[in-house]
């Protein structure tokens, strides 16, 4: 006796390739090929806290969770920088929250890249919805502050379907942030792949190392904040939720501004 028709096989066989798919979607989310370089895993990011007390458990929570990747650790040390401007230090990445004004924008990651290696990031999350009722709730605070230091390590989001159900990782952006405010397996497995590979050299600081960078970049960090949108260069994506944009300095030297829009 057949336990299977051809038809009940066939449907079979889609669904278990939906499945798959799904999941390899889910575990392929870096963007482009870009990473810190260093010499040696585990290696250690150092976060910067130009943070408020408002906002000290949460950058403290996002470097733990984090820091249980297998290939890299961040550790909390004193800002390098000006919470108001909050400029990049070279081999690090600047955590800063001020009121940021009525710009759109509830939080950004912005990375600087050499090649395919990434030189320094800020994050920014933005007082001004913050301090609403909308955004102010240790969920929204979690999922913005653990999406956007994803982001400066490499990762791009899982999902980006404001509507459906969420992964229960910060990197989906949906309008249920409860599931999501910590990073998830698949978050951890991406990262693997990453840096799966060393180099020759590092673009990481160590104590209170400078680590040289290209004219262009270290000129434009300088001198600009980098808040506005007319500063940020091209749109690569944008749905309204999520948006990612470049800024091409030459000579292989970017700015990537990764930004979560309010909905108010």
């Amino acid at each position: 006796m057949k336990l299977f028709t051809r038809s009940s096989l066939f449907l079979i066989t889609i669904l278990l390739f939906i499945s798959l798919s799904a999941a390899l979607v889910y575990a392929n989310h870096s963007w482009g090929n870009y990473h810190w370089a260093r010499t040696s895993n585990p290696f250690t990011l150092t976060l910067g806290d130009n943070v408020s007390t408002s906002w000290d458990s949460y950058l403290t929570t996002t470097s733990a969770d984090w820091s249980l990747s297998s290939v890299l650790d961040t550790v909390i040390v004193p800002g390098g920088t000006n919470a108001r401007r909050c400029r990049p230090t070279s081999g690090r990445v600047e955590v800063c929250n001020y009121r940021y004004g009525n710009n759109g924008w509830l939080g950004l990651a912005q990375i600087w890249a050499s090649g395919s290696h990434i030189v320094q990031g800020v994050v920014k999350t933005n007082d001004t919805y913050f301090t609403t009722s909308t955004y102010n709730t240790p969920a929204w605070r979690n999922l913005v502050m653990c999406q956007e230091v994803g982001h400066t390590l490499g990762l791009d989001h899982q999902d980006e379907n404001f509507n459906n159900t969420p992964l229960g990782t910060c990197m989906d952006y949906s309008n249920n942030p409860e599931p999501n405010q910590h990073p998830n397996a698949h978050d951890y497995e991406q990262l693997e792949t990453i840096y799966a590979h060393l180099d020759g050299f590092t673009t990481i600081q160590r104590g209170t190392q400078k680590l040289p960078l290209g004219l262009s970049i270290a000129e434009a960090a300088k001198n600009q904040d980098f808040e506005d949108r007319s500063e940020w260069g091209r749109e690569l994506k944008n749905n309204g939720k999520v948006a990612l944009f470049e800024r091409d300095f030459g000579g292989g030297n970017k700015l990537f501004t990764f930004v979560i829009w309010t909905q108010i």
